[in-house]
């Protein structure tokens, strides 16, 4: 009996929120980070496939990340690996993807997970991943995993959701309303007292002939791109075609902020994206002293630290760091970037990375 349940695991981002140590040749989803045993890409690809069958399991990522790809995920089939030619964020990625699997089987549902979120409680995971997968089945929506937020983050898109509190509270289906992507913080604050949003988790459940149909509805500008991909002599020109004319745009701007079809499933389970290292911060802080998150394998001297990120990789080098408060310590092999916790700043510090005598360090 045919399954037609699937998943694309999106991995073709470089990670520059979380710079230096995720970089073009080794970009985030493919690094350990904070003590973890396996990447990002690997614990997301064992998660998912606990409910969905290997060989139903998809990687879109850059060409140039194919072989971290194999090397991470050995079992994974070399045709399972969806190359991109371009990074344009994760509407062309989606559109390519559901494309692709719509040809292999009309009947296709899928799942859309990104390939650097840190998730626990894997049975109420797999519960929810399985709910969401066959109420996708069943009917014509698009469905997105909300996550009831615990604090104002800015890092993080919000879904603002039919009858509030009162109604996810429940864990029944909810209609969205608005999204909205990185607030500022001020905003973020309205959001989470108001009781009528949950963080969009990114996980994406629809069927490929739905998520197509609309959009061409909402976006019709990227849609139009792979009209006749199935039919095509030559499936590479047409991909490099695509994505040449593709613009960079996430799938939540392109569609799911226009389609009157996108429901909310609440999730139970604990969630963050990964996504910076303020994202980080957030949840390594609360283990440690004085609001510090620290990794390092070395021997440290740390005094009169506070609310500060310390993380290094060379266990042979003495690391000291006195009197700062706020501020990332953050050492690589190459790169050692010292600056205040703030991601304005960081995004500041990559815009000198443009500068062709950085260009090695990006």
């Amino acid at each position: 009996m045919t399954d037609h349940r699937y998943c694309v695991i999106l991995a073709g981002g470089i990670g520059t929120r979380f710079w230096p140590l995720s970089r073009e040749y080794k970009p985030k989803q493919f690094l350990r980070v904070w003590n973890q045993e396996k990447s990002f890409i690997r614990y997301t690809f064992e998660r998912m496939a606990r409910t969905i069958p290997v060989e139903n399991i998809y990687v879109a990522t850059l060409f140039q990340y194919k072989g971290m790809v194999q090397e991470h995920l050995p079992e994974l089939p070399e045709e399972n690996i969806i190359l991109e030619p371009y990074g344009r964020n994760t509407a062309p990625s989606v559109a390519y993807t559901a494309t692709l699997l719509h040809a292999k089987d009309p009947d296709a549902v899928i799942v859309v997970a990104p390939a650097d979120h840190n998730i626990s409680d894997n049975a109420m995971f797999d519960k929810n991943i399985i709910q969401a997968l066959d109420i996708a089945a069943e009917q014509d929506i698009l469905l997105t995993l909300g996550i009831v937020p615990t604090r104002p983050d800015t890092n993080f898109g919000y879904v603002q959701v039919t009858g509030g509190r009162d109604a996810y509270a429940s864990g029944a289906l909810v209609k969205a309303k608005t999204f909205t992507e990185k607030p500022d913080t001020e905003l973020a604050k309205v959001f989470l007292d108001s009781g009528e949003f949950l963080w969009n988790s990114g996980i994406f459940f629809w069927k490929a002939s739905v998520v197509l149909e609309e959009m061409r509805r909402c976006c019709p500008e990227l849609a139009n791109l792979w009209d006749g991909y199935e039919s095509a002599p030559d499936k590479e020109a047409f991909v490099q075609r695509a994505y040449s004319d593709s613009t960079r745009i996430s799938i939540d701007y392109a569609l799911m902020e226009k389609s009157d079809k996108v429901w909310v499933l609440p999730a139970k389970f604990v969630w963050s994206d990964i996504g910076s290292w303020s994202t980080l911060y957030e949840d390594a802080s609360d283990q440690q002293d004085n609001g510090n998150a620290i990794s390092l394998e070395g021997k440290h001297i740390i005094k009169n630290v506070s609310h500060s990120i310390i993380t290094g990789s060379d266990s042979g080098k003495l690391t000291v760091v006195c009197n700062l408060d706020n501020f990332m310590v953050i050492d690589t092999d190459k790169i050692l970037l010292v600056c205040p916790r703030d991601d304005r700043r960081l995004q500041e510090i990559l815009s000198e990375l443009a500068l062709p005598e950085f260009s090695e360090f990006k």
